[in-house]
């Protein structure tokens, strides 16, 4: 009993020393955190709410490029607005902006504060206390103790697994380590104690190349992120030998075997009334890049339908399997004022020494801001089995002709009957 008494207390001590350390964080830095505010100029309220944090000495602040992401895309409808610890409010101008990691650097040119935040050198270590600082709920600035946890395994942009709430109104904010030092940036939760942090690295190589990127308009910016992001992106899943898998023990699937494409499947086994058998996987990214409300980016998805009714007739299975399949779409959300309408082929398709035969659409449309840009969908329908068929589909969002090309023709090639 003495040595849980003891341990209890231990713990006690922990808990207390930690609450101590981070109230000591957030009364030193208080002055240099800020609420970032969109303004809608028609109505003069608020129409998104974050953080930020000084990261200079000459007003520079950092925050989340979501939380700035209307004025971004539309500068004559919004303005961006600060509140300081003190309620006091100014106008920030946009600088420079990073949305693959979704990072945002604005400018205060009215009551500087001297102190600002510093940059940590190192990483934390696994199981590290960090504090997470922001504006949750527009309740007012609060700290979070938190543990670092490491990179996130399934995903294919860096971010950090932080044990922690952020909650809405903190994106943006800093995370610091014991000694007050940035070690990321506040993104996203998903509840239940989980949040996800940007690195800090990230924020230091957006600071190195600010005297380059500022004298580019921010479309310029964002156009050349996207292109960059999708040629690492599709580089890297090209570049390993594809595996294959089994699908409903009928057909071999492709596997591209990288971690941020997860896959997960469901049929309708359980269902032996049915009229027709149905199985399907379905295989995506669990990230795309934030561009506004209205346009998501640079993600891959990818779908595996499998059909079969042995006891109908093949008239009445090509009814029922098509209605299956008229509703594929493309992955990403879009509005019609950012690209251009898709426009299809279609074409009876089958590969060198593969025993499928199948009806082919591939569509494509272009974006109209960021040029050289495309959404490619693609629907592929086996018509050579009678009773039991096979449907594969997948869509490509923000990438350039070439690699959308090399991707269908290792996707198409890996796709077969038993």
């Amino acid at each position: 009993m003495q040595r849980i008494a003891v341990l209890l207390f231990c713990l006690l001590c922990i808990k207390v020393n930690a609450t101590e350390q981070a109230q000591q964080i957030f009364e030193e830095m208080a002055p240099s955190l800020y609420q970032i505010r969109l303004i809608d100029i028609a109505t003069s309220e608020k129409s998104t709410i974050g953080s930020g944090f000084q990261i200079s000495e000459n007003g520079y602040i950092a925050t989340n490029y979501h939380v700035i992401s209307g004025y971004a895309q539309y500068p004559e409808k919004y303005v961006i607005e600060y509140e300081d610890h003190q309620g006091n409010k100014g106008h920030l101008d946009l600088q420079t902006v990073d949305v693959i990691n979704d990072l945002a650097i604005v400018l205060l040119v009215e009551n500087l504060q001297p102190k600002h935040f510093i940059i940590s050198e190192l990483s934390p270590e696994r199981g590290e206390e960090i504090y997470s600082l922001g504006n949750p709920h527009d309740l007012g600035m609060i700290v979070v103790p938190g543990t670092y946890n490491g990179l996130k395994k399934e995903a294919f942009n860096d971010r950090i697994h932080f044990t922690g709430s952020v909650n809405p109104g903190m994106s943006g904010g800093p995370v610091v380590n014991k000694f007050g030092e940035v070690v990321g940036v506040n993104v996203a939760s998903s509840g239940n104690q989980i949040g996800f942090l940007i690195p800090h690295d990230k924020l230091v190589n957006l600071i190195n190349q600010f005297d380059s990127q500022v004298e580019k308009t921010i479309d310029q910016q964002i156009s050349e992120q996207l292109k960059a992001n999708q040629k690492k992106l599709l580089a890297e899943v090209l570049a390993g030998q594809w595996q294959t898998k089994s699908f409903a023990s009928q057909a071999t699937i492709p596997d591209p075997g990288v971690d941020y494409i997860r896959c997960w499947g469901d049929s309708n086994a359980d269902k032996p009334d049915a009229l027709m058998f149905k199985a399907v996987t379905n295989c995506q990214m669990e990230e795309n890049v934030y561009i506004s409300e209205s346009l998501t980016t640079g993600s891959i998805d990818m779908e595996f339908h499998y059909f079969a009714a042995p006891e109908i007739s093949t008239v009445r299975f090509y009814q029922l399997y098509k209605a299956q399949i008229s509703q594929a779409s493309a992955g990403n959300r879009v509005s019609k004022e950012e690209v251009t309408e898709f426009e299809c082929q279609h074409d009876i398709t089958g590969v060198a020494e593969q025993n499928i035969k199948n009806k082919s659409i591939v569509c494509i449309r272009a974006y109209k801001e960021y040029q050289g840009l495309y959404d490619l969908m693609y629907i592929s329908a086996s018509v050579d089995r009678n009773n039991k068929a096979l449907v594969s589909h997948f869509t490509l969002a923000g990438v350039e002709k070439d690699l959308a090309q090399q991707f269908s023709i290792r996707f198409m090639e890996s796709v077969k009957w038993n």
